[in-house]
């Protein structure tokens, strides 16, 4: 069976626009794979590695007997790498001007446009957001507004800061340049519990999860122990938050933070700073009777007037000097992170579990990525260029026959959008605009969560609301009113004509002729009404029918 139609969700329709949503679900089944790869300059930086990775891939195929999926059409592509780029569709303008370029490399002329678009910054910063915090709603997502932490993201994304750059400035969260201060919400969000600290810290620079280290050494990951859990924890617990005039800050003391931990048969051992693959950092540890004093030669001026002055011993700056700067899990971790973005899985999956318990499907490859990040600065939107202009990246989505293990990446993997790209390119379907109703946002993020999820799992929250939702309903009714371009498919000469600006303006593609005859038909007034080519009552019940399909809410 296809892939794309087992993970489509039939929901409870109402009467006749049941067939419509099977129709939309059914439909990119049906569209021809064409095979046309990405055109890249000789001797580009996206070119070397775009071929690198096309070699690494291709070796392993050969040896494994496995023919891949053919290239994707323009039309498949552009829906595709808008919406893992920009985190939206298309707009009609946007889609037909690179149809219609007639320069053989258009397709990474249109990666490199995206890379360098607003609309690129802001959907990295709602991944991130995401990644390196957890979902937040209500007062938490106010909080991160208000103290700067999603303005921070969006213009580090925006000027392409390097990755580690970005680490050492949420790990120290002390900042000597003023643009830096949102950083600290990374921790200060946390409200000085270490041990919630130290789990963060983990997956989002190194990796991995280092939950189950917390009692004893890992039964699965034999390299992760007890000891670098509680070696993490210290390296933060000497700070605590302060709401200062200028904003949160973290304020490091220069004393205390030593204790000792037990494990499961009941031996303690001091807590040293000393973490995965990294040496110990030394610091002298007081006699078991003995109290510390806080003496004012403990500390030294802050990097600015007025800041929070720091410990002349600073356990937060040992570890970014000693433990995360060259830290080989950090390219890792980020390039397996970008893969799964644009790949649909991790080189290592899950992306965040990089342990010796989770295989690497393809060593040589992460090395590849992981050195080139590393040596070129930690430049992310060159591994994002290089992985879109592969081939590998612009394979079709049809699993080839015989072909079982998406960790093979021999087709693409259809992933499910995250929320915010989904209320986006609903706007941008339906309005014309990237900005949908914060009402409708609000919603379709307590009802889709996940972002980057290990797999693509529905809940019951989704379809309830994708059903039922009355902000979703509520801002089909409006768009199909007015001057939006859902409402003008109302003023076309006919049915047929409205369908297909509708699947042009939702799916990127024109309905075939089954389809084209099914929307028409459910278009078109009943004889009791006065004549008109589209009853718009029914335009926003077909609208809401196409994009609650698995066609619209997949990225393939």
């Amino acid at each position: 069976m296809p892939s794309l139609l087992r993970s489509c969700r039939f929901l409870p329709l109402r009467g006749e626009i049941f067939t419509l949503a099977i129709g939309a679900c059914l439909a990119t089944l049906a569209a021809p794979a064409l095979a046309r790869e990405a055109s890249v300059p000789d001797g580009s930086a996206a070119a070397d590695l775009s071929t690198a990775i096309d070699s690494q891939l291709e070796t392993t195929w050969t040896a494994s007997g496995v023919t891949p999926a053919e290239g994707i059409s323009d039309e498949a592509f552009v829906r595709r790498v808008f919406l893992d780029l920009a985190g939206r569709i298309p707009t009609l303008a946007e889609r037909a001007a690179f149809l219609e370029d007639p320069q053989p490399t258009r397709r990474l002329l249109q990666i490199d446009r995206l890379l360098s678009s607003s609309d690129h910054a802001q959907h990295m910063a709602d991944v991130f957001d995401v990644l390196l915090m957890g979902r937040a709603s209500g007062r938490r997502l106010k909080e991160r507004q208000e103290h700067g932490w999603r303005a921070w993201l969006e213009q580090a994304f925006q000027s392409n800061r390097p990755w580690n750059e970005m680490a050492e400035a949420m790990l120290l969260a002390r900042a000597a340049d003023p643009a830096d201060d949102p950083a600290a919400w990374f921790l200060y969000e946390r409200d000085n519990d270490y041990q919630k600290i130290a789990e963060a810290v983990a997956p989002a620079f190194f990796g991995f999860r280092i939950e189950c280290a917390q009692c004893h050494n890992s039964m699965t990951a034999f390299e992760v122990e007890q000891a670098h859990y509680w070696g993490l924890v210290a390296f933060f617990n000497r700070g605590t938050n302060e709401m200062t005039d200028r904003g949160p800050r973290i304020v490091e003391s220069a004393i205390g933070g030593f204790s000792e931990f037990a494990d499961i048969e009941g031996t303690s051992s001091p807590n040293l700073l000393t973490f995965l693959e990294a040496d110990a950092v030394d610091e002298q540890r007081p006699a078991a009777d003995a109290e510390q004093e806080d003496h004012d030669d403990l500390y030294q001026a802050a990097h600015r007037e007025g800041e929070p002055r720091r410990p002349v011993f600073s356990r937060r700056e040992r570890f970014v000097e000693d433990v995360f700067r060259g830290h080989p899990l950090i390219a890792q971790a980020m390039v397996n992170r970008l893969w799964a973005m644009l790949m649909g899985r991790g080189l290592v999956h899950p992306f965040d579990e990089m342990d010796s318990a989770h295989e690497t499907t393809h060593p040589e490859l992460l090395a590849v990525l992981a050195d080139d990040f590393q040596s070129h600065g930690y430049d992310i939107r060159r591994t994002l260029r290089a992985i879109a202009a592969s081939q590998a990246y612009q394979r079709s989505s049809r699993k080839p026959d015989g072909v079982d293990d998406p960790a093979s990446f021999a087709w693409h993997l259809e992933r499910p959008l995250t929320a915010e790209q989904f209320t986006r390119s609903l706007a941008v379907a339906l309005t014309g605009t990237v900005e949908p109703p914060k009402e409708l946002t609000a919603a379709i993020r307590q009802a889709i969560p996940d972002v980057l999820p290990d797999e693509a799992v529905t809940g019951i929250a989704e379809p309830l609301f994708l059903s039922n939702g009355p902000p979703l309903q509520a801002a089909l009714r409006e768009a199909a009113e007015g001057s939006h371009p859902l409402a003008a498919m109302a003023a076309l000469p006919t049915a047929e004509d409205a369908a297909e600006a509708l699947f042009l303006a939702t799916l990127g593609r024109q309905p075939d002729p089954e389809e084209s005859a099914a929307v028409a038909a459910f278009l078109a007034p009943p004889p009791s009404e006065p004549p008109q080519p589209v009853n718009r009552e029914r335009l926003w019940q077909a609208a809401w029918a196409v994009v609650t399909s698995a066609e619209f809410r997949f990225n393939h």
